[in-house]
């Protein structure tokens, strides 16, 4: 479902590179719609999450059903309205928000209020999608992990609907995508709330003093918002400087960091979401030993996964970019400079997604200081990273040095899981880690030499962009995972449905 969601994601983004390309237009609108995104990751699906689902499997395992729909009820009440606050906050306060967080738009007037209108239409998403995500942490603890998986879609159904039949019909056109992303948050919420129904957990609207859960729920979320967030932070403080630098470098980091996501969301959302639920399932009966061995599944599962996506995503970065993004108003200029920040994000994707399986391993535990702690260090790392960079490498180096922080905090974390006996790691690792670097190779090898020269590739037309980028992943995959099968890997030693 995760797989569904990432492909009509990739489809958005192809539509939007042909229809806007990377300048002023894209540039104001992205700055805009990463605002109500860092906030989506601080009230929504990260720091929310990591607070509610580990208290609400709790409530499930040892209290009666009406306790339980009495903390959904309490916690939806006071996120409810503490989010349409500060939505509306968020509104009136738009032209300083962005004067703050991108603050190279001041110096064209015409820019600044394009993307202050921009930020006023999709600020209430963050109010929509919280709620959408309070839905996805009730129905992933009851084990309805497909409707949560699934509903991210919905916003880029939106997104492709609004760029087509929107854009001629709007002044100026990029304001359609700030309408999609409106709409798109009222369809995600819309869409879960039957199965709420189902399971006869919809929220009600019930006014009574909060019980111990619910504050429990709100004191966990205070440090987690900045525990689970630092990667959005990192990102935001980088948007000040892309606004400093020169025009498209917004939209340049953009378009790679959707590349990165693919992966990132595919593996390390899906992995996040199933391993927060069941580790607080083990935790709450005291299986210490369960939850030391799904946290090494998980381990292994990123390993085994994000290891030949982000060497492919470096090999293959001219091929990515020219099938997907180079049309229309996309130049060839925009492929190049999209090319050094996609090479650059690729270094971190290891630690991008582990930190979505390790911190977890903190969260249902309800242990929220250590990753705090943790998080301030890499915040702190990436931004003497930033200056490091920024002079040589430009938006590269902004995308180089989130991807070393993400490492870092994956260190960190690991480093704190093994301090605290929380995490043994079973046996064969080093086997296990020979076997993935053999495969690499092979793999390395197989797309190195399939792919071509990159210059190749800008003079191809797009069908057989898509042709040879099709078979070239094909070859690599098929490379990568038959090199496994002979070093003796089978799928059956990554079941868990037992752990799960």
């Amino acid at each position: 479902m995760t797989f569904i969601s990432r492909i009509l994601g990739f489809v958005r983004d192809i539509i939007i590179a042909r229809i806007f390309g990377a300048g002023m237009e894209t540039d104001a609108f992205f700055v805009a719609f990463r605002i109500p995104n860092l906030l989506r990751r601080m009230f929504a699906e990260g720091a929310f999450s990591q607070a509610f689902v580990p208290i609400l499997a709790e409530y499930k395992n040892n209290r009666t059903i009406e306790e339980t729909r009495g903390l959904i009820d309490q916690i939806t009440m006071l996120l409810g309205t503490i989010l349409f606050f500060i939505s509306l906050a968020g509104i009136f306060a738009a032209p300083l928000i962005i004067y703050v967080s991108a603050p190279g738009f001041s110096a064209d007037p015409d820019k600044f209020q394009l993307t202050v209108q921009l930020l006023q239409i999709t600020f209430p998403y963050i109010l929509f999608i919280s709620l959408v995500a309070l839905a996805g942490g009730i129905l992933n603890t009851y084990g309805k992990f497909n409707v949560p998986a699934v509903t991210p879609a919905l916003l880029n159904i939106a997104f492709i609907g609004c760029a087509v039949w929107l854009t001629p019909l709007i002044d100026p056109p990029v304001l359609a995508l700030a309408w999609a992303v409106f709409i798109g948050g009222i369809l995600q919420l819309a869409f879960q709330i039957p199965y709420l129904l189902r399971l006869k957990l919809m929220p009600r609207i019930r006014f009574k003093n909060p019980d111990t859960g619910a504050w429990r729920v709100i004191k966990l979320m205070g440090p987690a918002i900045f525990g689970v967030s630092v990667s959005q932070l990192s990102l935001l403080i980088n948007t000040i400087f892309a606004s400093l630098l020169v025009t498209g470098s917004v939209s340049w980091l953009y378009y790679a960091d959707r590349l990165m996501e693919f992966p990132a969301g595919l593996l390390g959302v899906a992995l996040g979401t199933i391993l927060l639920p069941s580790l607080a399932k083990h935790y709450s009966n005291n299986s210490n030993d369960e939850y030391s061995r799904l946290l090494d599944w998980g381990l292994r599962m990123t390993m085994l996964l994000t290891l030949p996506a982000a060497l492919a995503l470096a090999l293959l970065s001219v091929p990515l970019i020219t099938t997907l993004f180079h049309h229309g108003a996309f130049t060839e200029h925009d492929v190049w400079m999209t090319r050094e920040a996609l090479v650059a994000y690729s270094v971190g994707l290891l630690g991008i997604i582990l930190v979505k399986v390790l911190a977890p391993g903190f969260y249902a535990r309800q242990n929220i200081k250590t990753p705090v702690k943790i998080a301030i260090i890499t915040l702190t790392a990436t931004q003497l990273m930033n200056l490091a960079f920024i002079g040589s490498l430009q938006h590269a180096g902004l995308a180089l040095a989130i991807g070393l922080g993400a490492c870092l905090n994956a260190g960190l974390l690991f480093y704190q899981l093994r301090k605290q006996e929380i995490y043994q790691p079973q046996p064969g690792w080093l086997i296990f880690c020979v076997k993935i670097l053999l495969a690499l190779a092979a793999m390395g090898a197989v797309l190195w030499f399939a792919a071509g020269s990159d210059a190749s590739w800008l003079t191809d037309s797009t069908l057989t962009r898509a042709g040879r980028l099709s078979w070239v992943v094909a070859a690599g995959a098929s490379s990568y995972f038959a090199a496994l099968w002979l070093l003796g890997f089978r799928l059956r030693d990554f079941t868990q449905r037992q752990a799960l």
